[in-house]
């Protein structure tokens, strides 16, 4: 990618000064880039990478009031068109959200470059959408604010629905491309999906109980090895037990995880020793006032959470 860059501003006479990501999207992160030499003077920034790079570049510009051009290399998540920024501490926990007061400037999205990642990536990716339709139903029944302060609309419920039926569709054959590193339709549909829909759908409409379950895990050391994606897609479980949603709904939800390799189960996140001590943590940091928990149609406390957690991972390990 170094000599990528080097060879652009060789050819268009620019001035390109690159910065390595150090793999954590956190304050000290963010406080050394800023603090790096050429910062201050820069026109745009410039991310290139996956979502916590990305998130990093995005905290720099909107600290450093500059725009920033967002460059997805894999199709891990939601993460190049949003509005905000997850931040985390050194080790990997989460440690809370940035709102910005505006998208990013330009989100180049090459399917080419993405093909050749790594399926798991995309695999994480259709993990986070799968998010999308489950949390925007939870918040338009509760008339939850959405990302930009206002509530969802026919139109986000619409973008939230076409993600779901879009990986219901297009994931196996998408899926099979991405380990074959081509380029087909239901490839680019996926990351479509990922990227794009995802992100539409969760900041039109909102965010739920399956993302504070992705936070609540991340308290758990031995989850910090697993992507963003495959946390939020044991989450959706989570959350459709909470609702107590219809036993289809949730076993056609199992039945796509395991189809394409998404955790299903405590195990499957390398939580062995699920006690009784370590999951009550996660559900307790799942219920943080501060978190997407408050945005269910009905209240919920870090005990119900437990049982849903429990329940989820006793149906997902069938």
């Amino acid at each position: 990618m170094h000599s990528s860059l080097s060879r652009v501003m060789n050819q268009r006479d620019l001035d390109i000064g690159i910065l390595t990501f150090q793999g954590e999207c956190s304050k000290s992160e963010v406080h050394r880039i800023r603090n790096s030499p050429g910062i201050q003077d820069c026109d745009v920034v410039i991310g290139v990478g996956g979502g916590k790079a990305l998130d990093t570049a995005k905290t720099v510009a909107y600290y450093e009031k500059k725009p920033v051009i967002v460059v997805p290399t894999i199709a891990s998540s939601d993460a190049p068109c949003s509005s905000l920024a997850v931040l985390y501490t050194e080790d990997g926990a989460f440690e809370e959200c940035l709102f910005f007061n505006k998208n990013p400037e330009v989100v180049l999205v090459d399917v080419e470059i993405i093909s050749q990642a790594p399926a798991r990536f995309l695999v994480s990716g259709m993990g986070d959408a799968l998010a999308t339709f489950f949390e925007a139903r939870s918040c338009v029944l509760s008339g939850a604010k959405n990302i930009p302060g206002g509530t969802s609309t026919k139109a986000a419920m619409a973008l939230a629905k076409l993600c779901y039926e879009t990986l219901l569709e297009d994931s196996l054959k998408a899926l099979a491309a991405s380990n074959a590193h081509v380029v087909t339709p239901a490839f680019e549909n996926i990351v479509e999906a990922a990227i794009l829909l995802s992100g539409l759908g969760f900041e039109s409409s909102g965010l739920a109980a399956a993302h504070a379950i992705h936070n609540g895990l991340t308290a758990l050391k031995e989850t910090h090895h697993c992507l963003h994606g495959e946390k939020v897609a044991f989450g959706v479980l989570v959350h459709l037990v909470l609702e107590n949603a219809a036993q289809e709904e949730i076993d056609q939800v199992i039945q796509y995880c395991k189809s394409v390799g998404l955790p299903t189960a405590l195990t499957s996140l390398e939580i062995t020793d699920p006690s009784e001590q370590k999951i009550m943590a996660v559900a307790e940091r799942a219920c943080a006032e501060t978190d997407t928990m408050r945005n269910m149609p009905f209240p919920i406390d870090s005990r119900m959470v437990y049982a849903a957690i429990r329940t989820a991972d006793a149906l997902g390990s069938r």
